[in-house]
């Protein structure tokens, strides 16, 4: 299936169900800190979970919109980058994305958001990507301010996560903004 290398160390491609206890156990050994932001890491409990979610992301993939891949980094699972929904209309999409906390800072999201960049615009042909992050995510906001991407405005009370409401930035990119 699609595979995409980043650099000698790093790829991305799509998941697979024979990922599924690899991809489990990147989200155990790192749920407390993806938890902070999002909320499935609390919905995974079984390999089954992370196996139902790859089932899921394969009939996006198969009725295109969207998908979800894995970023692997010397040999390892690091996290998951994926686009949330691709609305064909409007020929824009939104770009979701985590990592493992032990691959945090080492630049895999900056490239692996690149890569995916390079193809909703050279490859699927789309006009717009947006990526929506909690304000106070500041490690995760870095990565559209980074390449380019113009905060559009914030949505208050976007989500309740832990019993607390969070305010949610919107970054949007067009075609013609990117190099």
């Amino acid at each position: 299936m699609f595979k995409a290398i980043l650099d000698e160390d790093t790829y991305i491609s799509i998941f697979e169900e024979r990922h599924s206890q690899e991809l489990f156990e990147l989200i155990i050994s790192s749920r407390d800190s993806i938890r902070k932001w999002l909320e499935f890491p609390d919905k995974t409990n079984s390999v089954d979970d992370t196996r139902a979610f790859i089932s899921r992301s394969l009939n996006r993939f198969a009725n295109n919109n969207g998908y979800w891949a894995g970023i692997w980094y010397k040999g390892q699972i690091a996290g998951s980058i994926g686009f949330l929904r691709i609305d064909w209309d409007a020929m824009r999409t939104e770009i979701g994305y985590w990592l493992g906390s032990k691959f945090e800072g080492i630049g895999l999201m900056t490239n692996a958001c690149k890569a995916f960049v390079d193809h909703a615009f050279n490859d699927l042909n789309l006009r717009k990507i947006e990526i929506g992050v909690a304000t106070n995510n500041i490690k995760s906001r870095a990565i559209p301010e980074r390449l380019g991407f113009t905060q559009e405005g914030v949505i208050r009370n976007y989500e309740r996560l832990h019993n607390q409401f969070l305010d949610r930035v919107i970054y949007g990119l067009v075609i013609d903004e990117w190099q």
